[in-house]
């Protein structure tokens, strides 16, 4: 692999503590006790989210020709409020929200995010770009791994379970897989192992798997080197080449998780859903 060098300065406290790291095998001298030790560091750091939520909702109206899915009230708080304080209690401080349809309301509701102890950021989408072509507006942002997540999707997830799984596995991604009573209505998935073997989208195929994409991921920057040229493209798309070339990994996790796409599941969720208890 290759390296550089670098000249740098280091209080002697701090060389002395470093010192006591090298043992001369898994350590093996202060160059090498240096480079461990960032690479942790970095590694174990995600502290940024991507959330999109421009989608019109059309399927939960009349609730949504007024107020955008992420807005629906569930227990006394937006949907995604819930996910906000999900990843500020994973240890994401960054959030960039794509909006499309009512995004003003999501921009007066959340503000900068001062409020929820978050720096939040909005990219607009000036006409509909489907899930991989909002994602894309934030190529040049992301150059370090992060999590996304659909605007619509109602979890008590433990994000930072989700994150340490994705930083110890070597994968371009982590998809969140969830289980459902109706998987035809999702994205179905197969996996073997921890690996994904099939993404199936919505379908109509007679598959005995339950298991389905939650709308939730982890992905590393690399995942931009895998985006058409095109505009406008769904993210699923680009998952069924990274699952052909045996690049992804799936996270199933047993925590409540809704799809707040429909009217049905929208009237689940406001019945049933258990909010974080901290």
């Amino acid at each position: 692999m290759r390296r550089e060098r670098i000249t740098i300065t280091i209080k002697p406290s701090i060389l002395k503590k470093l010192d006591e790291v090298i043992d001369g095998k898994t350590i093996r001298n202060r160059s090498h006790a240096i480079e461990k030790i960032l690479e942790e560091y970095f590694q174990s750091k995600i502290d940024t989210a991507v959330i999109l939520a421009g989608g019109q909702g059309k399927q939960l109206r009349p609730y949504t020709w007024e107020v955008p899915k992420p807005l629906l009230p569930v227990k006394g708080k937006p949907i995604l409020q819930y996910t906000l304080e999900s990843l500020k209690r994973a240890g994401i401080r960054k959030v960039y929200i794509c909006i499309g349809y009512l995004g003003e309301k999501i921009k007066r509701e959340f503000k900068n995010g001062k409020e929820l102890g978050l720096k939040i950021k909005y990219v607009e989408e000036k006409e509909p770009l489907l899930t991989g072509g909002a994602l894309k507006l934030l190529e040049k942002k992301l150059s370090l791994p992060f999590i996304l997540v659909y605007g619509d999707i109602l979890t008590n997830l433990d994000f930072e379970e989700l994150i340490d799984f994705h930083l110890q596995n070597n994968a371009v991604g982590t998809v969140a897989l969830s289980l459902s009573d109706h998987p035809e209505l999702y994205g179905l998935i197969s996996i073997r192992g921890i690996k994904l073997t099939r993404f199936y989208g919505k379908s109509k195929e007679k598959i005995k798997s339950a298991i389905v994409n939650a709308g939730i991921y982890v992905f590393n920057p690399e995942i931009f080197t895998y985006f058409p040229k095109k505009k406008k493209f769904y993210l699923e798309d680009v998952l069924k080449e990274l699952i052909d070339k045996d690049l992804l990994i799936g996270y199933l996790f047993d925590a409540q998780w809704f799809d707040v796409g429909t009217r049905e599941t929208y009237e689940k969720a406001i019945k049933t859903f258990q909010p974080y208890q901290g």
